[in-house]
């Protein structure tokens, strides 16, 4: 149990913390992980105390190397927690008491733990965005190489996983590009209001030091100090957004991953999933489990549930600062853990994967056509409503006959519309299928390539090299395509 010196507010107090209340109040276990923000922003505090007149330099100069020394405790693995230890706050000053004495006292001046562990939270998170950025790009550059890979490959496009028209199976891979480049963008807006900075804001009044936040948010690298000290030290929006942001991301890998393991199956058998991230059975030595992407889809349920969590906590809170605030960090640094895994996985499946083309090629059928026929009628003058009622009645014509649409004999068209004539034939081709898909968007070799000049461009301008987009990585061969650009 703590002493009352080795808490932050034990003045106050005559008895000591009941130790069950002391276990559930300590956050030192979860929130230690901010300990190079927490150090970073002490530092520059010092400097500002200094800049005040509240310290000397001789006095700023021993907290900042003593400040260092901790740093350096804690990336080697050698800082040693105590049990007074309430969180990272109190560890850090407890550790730069012991190596320089009571001027380590001097460091919170001004300075409350509300206004610090918001300063710690954001810059923690404008680092961690960074990095998801940069793995979000990785991952649409992966998705890009698939779609160049494989141009040339048409499968059927599915609606309530219903065959439904044919598209291209880049038109497929592009279609979760763009899905990644909403969020990539969503995140560069929120990155944005992350970085504001509460310091300054005290427990919740602001202080009666002459700190010059400007210049403070300059130097730890701010775009700006936050304008109101008591938002700034109950503002967790930017926990609420990214959890947001983070679930929507986890949503759309969900997506991928279930279509995968779909089309991974036996029965599909599109695709072959790269066995560096496939598991094995404990009992059937013959199963080739898709647990990578199991885990993509199970994860997402999970970091949806921590955005949930969240908001439940803050819906109820009164103003300013409560230590319900405590609980945003947990489910904040497990739902970005885990993004930092998924991305990674998701690409390495995506750039491993096989294609099995005459499995899709096989999987086309005329009635995928059937919307084809009725643009053909309306070409010829029916409007589409009237096209599209001959096309169901011959559709359920061909069924009643046992034969493919294309082998409707001609007179039994014509018993539907005389409209039709000889070159309906023409119309049931898939390659022509797709090739009438001309629009911007649309499944045409011409529109997929226009958007993957476009989706090579956005990569360029967030640091990609377009040429890595058309490098084959890994073990992504084509099985049965032979036309490959």
């Amino acid at each position: 149990m703590p002493g009352d010196h080795a808490r932050l507010w034990g003045g106050r107090f005559s008895a000591q913390p009941e130790e069950h209340l002391w276990r559930l109040n300590a956050s030192f276990p979860f929130d230690r992980r901010l300990y190079e923000q927490d150090i970073r922003g002490s530092q520059a505090y010092a400097r500002a105390l200094e800049r005040a007149g509240v310290l000397t330099r001789r006095e700023r100069e021993e907290i900042e190397q003593g400040l260092a020394q901790i740093l350096q405790e804690f990336r080697e693995g050698r800082f040693e927690p105590k049990p007074d230890d309430e969180d990272i706050h109190t560890a850090v000053e407890r550790r730069l008491t012991e190596l320089i004495g009571p001027v380590a006292g001097k460091l919170h001046t001004g300075r409350s733990r509300n206004d610090q562990v918001a300063t710690d939270l954001r810059l923690y998170l404008r680092e961690e965005l960074d990095t998801l950025a940069d793995a979000l790009s990785e991952l649409q550059a992966a998705a890009l190489r698939l779609a160049e890979r494989h141009l040339e490959v048409l499968m059927p496009g599915y609606t309530h996983l219903q065959r439904a028209q044919p598209v291209r199976f880049s038109q497929w891979v592009l279609s979760y590009f763009w899905a990644w480049q909403r969020d990539r963008e969503r995140l560069l807006e929120l990155r944005r209001r992350v970085n504001v900075m509460p310091l300054g804001s005290g427990a919740l009044a602001g202080t009666a030091l002459p700190i010059d936040r400007q210049a403070l948010a300059r130097e730890l690298g701010f775009e700006r100090p936050s304008a109101n000290s008591m938002d700034a030290v109950r503002d967790r929006d930017c926990v609420v957004e990214t959890l947001s942001w983070a679930a929507l991301l986890a949503v759309h890998l969900s997506q991928l991953a279930e279509d995968l393991i779909i089309w991974s199956t036996a029965e599909f058998g599109f695709v072959r999933l790269p066995e560096a991230y496939c598991t094995g059975s404990s009992l059937m030595p013959h199963k080739r489990n898709p647990d990578a992407l199991e885990l993509l889809r199970g994860k997402a349920g999970r970091i949806i549930g921590a955005l949930v969590g969240v908001m439940t906590v803050l819906k109820g809170q009164p103003s300013t600062y409560n230590k319900d605030l405590q609980e945003d960090k947990e489910p904040l640094f497990d739902s970005l853990d885990a993004l930092r895994l998924m991305l990674p996985v998701a690409r390495g499946v995506l750039d491993g994967l096989e294609v099995n083309a005459e499995r899709m090629r096989a999987a086309l059928d005329d009635g995928m056509l059937a919307t084809d026929v009725a643009d053909y009628l309306v070409a010829k003058g029916l409007p589409f409503r009237e096209a599209h009622f001959v096309v169901g009645r011959a559709v359920r014509r061909a069924e009643e006959l046992g034969v493919p649409l294309s082998r409707l004999p001609l007179h039994e068209w014509q018993l539907l519309s005389p409209l039709v004539g000889e070159d309906l034939a023409t119309v049931f081709s898939f390659e022509a299928s797709v090739e009438r898909k001309l629009v911007q968007g649309g499944t045409s070799r011409a529109a997929i390539l226009e958007q993957i000049a476009e989706a090579r461009r956005l990569l360029e301008r967030s640091g990609v090299p377009s040429g890595s987009a058309s490098m084959p990585v890994g073990n992504g061969g084509d099985s049965g395509d032979e036309h490959n650009p």
